[in-house]
């Protein structure tokens, strides 16, 4: 199985065997329906290789008993709890899908008119969504945008890390040397960061002096700072209200963040460079990269949660893949707003929505359209969002075309064919 677009799967005939799985870390729940009723009672599938080769005795044999000729897995949309097991299936000629949670959550409570969750319940219930065909073949990305979905998924847990380190870090400051803060404008930048590194205390900043602090500021931060932003920090360094007490215990986890942001600073540009490498080997990615505002981290992203653009034929295919399809809620005289689903894959909405940001800049090429929106008194969220959809549609047409994009002398764009 080596569908990398969902489909639905409504193929489910007299002679296909449903096999659902409700995903567990230390263990699965297995569950055979046959298409006469017949089926056999939940079970555990445990995660190592001889309990899989059990399962796929049973199902032989289950398939075997009752004549059937095809077998569709199913399992909700989950964590790594599952890759193993789905990894085994893949080569085994059977039919992957998975389904909404939402809609396992809705028909549960149909059954047997209860909301009551269990796990010899829930793999029922994933067997009659897929019986209604409400199923979904899965989004299996492959070769070079395998390795850009895992380099995304480790960048975005490196940011997030790294963000929640510089706010600790942020917070120890304020507590021995408040006046930094205010004065350097945070701690992210180069040289705000280098001093923390080097001199974290008011007393280190005063014992450096003015005109050698003048001298460091100036070469690290190159030539933005110089004397009056030293002096600033060398006044606030000498009156300072930072406090005495534990001050040494508070250094020590200091040193601890700081080293730690190195570690994730570094280890974030070695996978950026990697997402660079994957990236070439995909031939229709510099043809996204000619729109101007989209760079290497967003089309390695975006590459990396859709797999690969050209097996989608439609416009609303990628829409729904990404959780921007519309939507709305209407009765009778009333008409609800349009909303996006948001059922789609979240990182790929985020990933768009900084290229909104950067697309509608002053000089980007959906500034106009941008303030056009914003004129009409949409809100800003809501135009991004809206700008969002059309960056999508444009990189959709650019990989499904071969086209690159070019912006002529009369600010109107088009597509040219690539030679």
């Amino acid at each position: 199985m080596k569908s990398s677009k969902p489909e639905k799967v409504r193929n489910i005939n007299e002679k296909t065997l449903i096999c659902s799985l409700d995903i567990g870390k230390g263990a699965h729940q297995a569950y055979f329906k046959a298409p006469n009723g017949r089926d056999i009672k939940p079970f555990g599938v445990h995660n190592f290789r001889k309990s899989f080769g059990k399962f796929w005795m049973r199902l032989s044999q289950f398939k075997r008993e009752h004549k059937l000729e095809e077998v569709v897995i199913g399992f909700e949309s989950t964590g790594p709890y599952a890759e193993p097991l789905f990894h085994y299936l893949r080569k085994k000629p059977v039919k992957l899908v998975q389904i909404n949670p939402m809609h396992s959550k809705r028909l549960k409570e149909l059954t047997g008119n209860s909301p009551n969750k269990t796990d010899r319940k829930d793999p029922r219930v994933i067997a009659d969504v897929i019986s209604l065909g409400h199923a979904l073949t899965l989004v299996v990305p492959e070769g070079p945008a395998a390795d850009l979905r895992r380099l995304t998924q480790a960048r975005e847990r490196a940011i997030k890390r790294r963000t929640a380190a510089l706010n600790q870090l942020q917070d120890l400051i304020f507590v021995i040397f408040p006046e930094f803060l205010s004065i350097m404008k945070g701690i992210s930048t180069k040289t705000a960061f280098h001093l923390i590194k080097k001199y974290p205390t008011p007393q280190s900043i005063v014992a450096l002096g003015v005109e050698s602090l003048t001298m460091l500021v100036r070469k690290v931060s190159r030539g933005r700072f110089g004397q009056q932003r030293a002096e600033e920090l060398f006044n606030g360094a000498k009156s300072s209200i930072g406090i005495q007490e534990g001050k040494r215990s508070i250094l020590l986890e200091i040193e601890y963040l700081v080293s730690q942001i190195g570690a994730d600073n570094r280890f974030i540009a070695n996978l950026e460079e990697q997402m660079e490498n994957h990236l070439k080997k995909i031939p229709y990615s510099h043809s996204i990269l000619s729109i101007k505002g989209i760079g290497i981290i967003t089309v390695a992203g975006l590459i990396g949660e859709v797999g690969d653009f050209k097996k989608f034929h439609t416009i609303p295919e990628i829409m729904k893949l990404a959780g921007l399809d519309l939507y709305e809620v209407s009765s009778g005289k009333h008409r609800g707003q349009r909303r996006i689903s948001k059922r789609g894959r979240p990182l790929m909405r985020k990933l768009l929505f900084f290229a909104a940001i950067n697309v509608v800049k002053s000089n980007g090429i959906m500034h106009e359209r941008y303030q056009q929106m914003l004129q009409r008194g949409m809100p800003k969220v809501k135009a991004l969002i809206a700008i969002s959809r059309k960056v999508l549609k444009l990189i959709f047409a650019i990989a499904r075309d071969n086209t690159v994009y070019i912006e002529n002398y009369g600010n109107k764009q088009h597509l040219k064919l690539a030679a």
